[in-house]
């Protein structure tokens, strides 16, 4: 950035010189252009703001470099043109001095609004996709195919599609003279002019418009999915960290309806950055390219009534009314941040409530609870309703106050020139560029006016997906400041636990123990009454309970790598896909071959099963209690792994049935060491040690090995 400010303040003190050296006809000669000064002193501005550019968002930082570059070149191309040196076949193509001082004014913008606290919100959730260095091969279609880092191909893109949105500008700009020119050989019947401009200027520019817009619908298309993807794959992946999904519901609201947030929001985020970034680059360059236009209409503009002459008068009055319509409409739309986050938040409980009473269709069933769960139903959407009718009216009035300010926009041009045509000031092609270029000022000036409403929803989505980040990285910070669960290595073959407290996240105590040691290869057996940290401690050891202190200490494996630890809950989760899909999880289905999966599911005692491996359904429907709970054993018959810890994983089967899985397990699974927490009488002569959770005085369970 230190060069290009150099390269900048160069172009700069060129400008200055140039003026000084060739000063415009009716300036003040003795000291030179003023115009060229203005652009001079444009420079510096933009050559200070390159410098500072270093220390702001890595994505706001690439609209600094391209205005610093696109600064030097117009600039050089136009003291070419003013030196005479500019191609007379090009004339028509040729720079003017707004385009520079445009893209001047746009370094210091962009500059300027990285302090804005809402952009440093947006920016803060783009920066990681334009600062990563993972690299993929990336196709462009008939454009062919390489390889390159995330940052590199989001640069190419944004770079590109920012130059093509100038060069629209730059057509809109030039259209805005041929139609000032056009309307004077209409005033004059000149039908040679007319033609001429009609053929070789406006159907020109407008095949290069239509051009350049499907060649920006292309890139911006590869742009919206890489970043999609790259953003989607990031939220996914720390949402899924070690333990994250679980700690992700211990952590409060920022959690709430990952799914929306990560499929919803996500895409939305992306769309409606893109969007304002380039339309608001749009915005602005219209806005100063035509208010250029404006300030420099060849008439004396009057106050009505007076004698006194303010130039560049309709651009004033397009400043004050949208100030003015701006204001307004920030008063009457504001409620609808609020309004809009809490609709995508009401409109995800819905969706939830719905989905879960899928789930459990046949429990609500048995339990005849359909008039308590259509009640829950009716409030979660009355919710909905509450705050549809509350955006409804709120809406009524912003849409009422804007239509009326954008009926009344449309005339007023019209009205604050006629009387300069009417007494000759102006011919009929410069009255309708003033027209023309007015109502462009005056559509950029109202930009937030005419999109309130969806930048009111995209706040709304910039604080849920910022809330879910936070919420993402609150979880994966519970139980990294010490004191704090340690996860050790053995030297032992045994499991060992030393001065264990496990607290709830509330802080209260419930497990404290010295020392505990799980033998390997001693089948265990945990029991003690209902809330007394069992399973907290199985939680512990499989290291997603992050409340507590003390260390674990866990056996190497044959490889000296940490031994696998499986944890099967008393309700298992059956993933969705064929069969083969759920029993092979968490594994994936390429990992074991049929015959393997058939086995397992045959000795897990579902033979019925062993034929629809390839059948798609919704296992964790269709299968009973029981059923799920063998599935979940022919997981662990197919990952095998050195510890298998069973937290109530066969309470659904009769005692008859349970012991025979577990002595089949203790068959099949010579070299894992199985510990469970059950309550039945009849598990304990299935396991070699008993250990009992038992009560202090303050409510604090502490594990103690039984007798045999």
């Amino acid at each position: 950035m230190y060069i290009l400010a150099l390269a900048v303040a160069a172009a700069a003190v060129l400008s200055a010189i140039t003026g000084a050296q060739m000063p415009a006809e009716g300036s003040w000669s003795a000291y030179g252009d003023p115009a060229m000064y203005g652009l001079a002193f444009a420079g510096a501005m933009l050559a200070v703001t390159t410098f500072a550019a270093r220390n702001i968002s890595s994505f706001l930082r690439i609209f600094s470099v391209i205005f610093a570059i696109e600064y030097i070149l117009t600039t050089l191309s136009y003291l070419a043109a003013r030196k005479g040196l500019w191609p007379d076949s090009l004339a028509d193509m040729q720079v003017p001095m707004s385009l520079p001082v445009t893209v001047a004014v746009f370094g210091l913008i962009v500059w300027l609004i990285s302090f804005i606290p809402v952009l440093r919100q947006i920016t803060a959730l783009a920066d990681p996709y334009f600062s990563s260095q993972e690299m993929r091969t990336v196709s462009f279609g008939p454009f062919g195919s390489a390889r390159m880092s995330e940052s590199r191909l989001g640069i190419l893109l944004i770079t590109t599609l920012i130059v093509i949105n100038q060069l629209q500008v730059a057509i809109s700009v030039r259209l805005s003279f041929f139609n000032r020119d056009w309307f004077d050989a209409i005033q004059k019947k000149d039908a040679a002019a007319f033609w001429s401009l009609l053929l070789t200027v406006f159907c020109v520019w407008a095949a290069i418009a239509v051009a350049s817009n499907l060649i920006e619908f292309f890139f911006e298309s590869v742009l919206k999915i890489s970043w999609r993807r790259w953003l989607t794959q990031r939220f996914s992946d720390n949402w899924l960290g070690r333990g994250g999904l679980y700690r992700m519901s211990l952590v409060g609201d920022g959690a709430d309806n990952p799914d929306q947030r990560i499929a919803d929001d996500v895409k939305s985020y992306i769309d409606n950055t893109y969007s304002y970034s380039i339309t608001l680059l749009a915005t602005v360059s219209n806005l100063v390219s035509f208010s250029i236009i404006l300030w420099t209409i060849p008439a004396d503009f009057v106050i009505p009534g007076t004698d006194i002459v303010v130039p560049g008068l309709p651009f004033w009055i397009a400043l004050i009314y949208s100030t003015i319509g701006t204001w307004l409409t920030h008063l009457i739309g504001r409620p609808l941040i609020r309004l809009d986050f809490m609709k995508e938040r009401f409109e995800a409980d819905f969706r939830f409530t719905l989905a879960r009473l899928r789930e459990y269709s046949e429990q609500v069933s048995l339990l005849r609870g359909e008039r308590s769960e259509r009640d829950r139903i009716n409030n979660r959407f009355g919710n909905i309703l509450r705050n549809y009718f509350d955006i409804v009216s709120r809406q009524l009035k912003l849409s009422t106050f804007t239509s009326s300010f954008f009926q009344a926009s449309v005339v007023i041009p019209y009205v604050i020139v006629a009387p300069y045509y009417f007494l000759g000031k102006i011919s009929l092609g410069q009255m309708s560029q003033t027209a023309g270029a007015f109502g462009r000022v005056e559509s950029a000036m109202t930009f937030f006016i005419a999109r309130y409403s969806s930048l009111a929803a995209f706040k709304a989505v910039i604080d849920r997906l910022t809330s879910f980040g936070a919420a993402i990285e609150k979880a994966a910070g519970l139980g990294k400041t010490p004191p704090r669960l340690e996860a050790e290595k053995s030297a032992t073959r045994d499991l060992t636990l030393r001065d264990i407290s496990l607290t709830l996240p509330n802080g209260r105590e419930i497990v404290a123990l010295k020392s505990l040691d799980l033998k390997a290869g001693q089948a265990t057996l945990v029991n003690g009454p209902s809330g007394s940290g069992k399973s907290t401690m199985f939680r512990a050891i499989a290291g997603i309970w992050p409340y507590g202190r003390g260390s674990i200490a866990f056996p190497a494996g044959e490889d000296g790598h940490p031994i696998e630890v499986m944890l099967l809950p008393q309700r298992p989760y059956i993933a969705a896909g064929t069969l083969k899909r759920a029993a092979s999880y968490p594994g994936i289905e390429s990992d074991y071959t049929d015959e393997q999966v058939r086995n397992a599911l045959t000795k897990a005692r579902l033979p019925m099963l062993v034929d629809q491996l390839d059948v798609e359904e919704a296992w964790g429907q269709r299968l009973s209690g029981g059923e799920q709970q063998r599935l979940s054993i022919a997981h662990a018959l197919l990952a095998k792994p050195s510890w298998l810890f069973l937290d109530e994983a066969t309470s659904a089967l009769d005692e008859k049935l349970e012991g025979e899985i577990y002595r089949m397990l203790k068959a099949e699974l010579p070299g894992t060491t199985i510990v469970s927490i059950g309550h039945r009488s009849t598990l304990v002569e299935l396991h070699d040690t008993r250990i009992e959770m038992q009560p202090a005085a303050n409510g604090v369970f502490t594990p103690a090995v039984m007798p045999a």
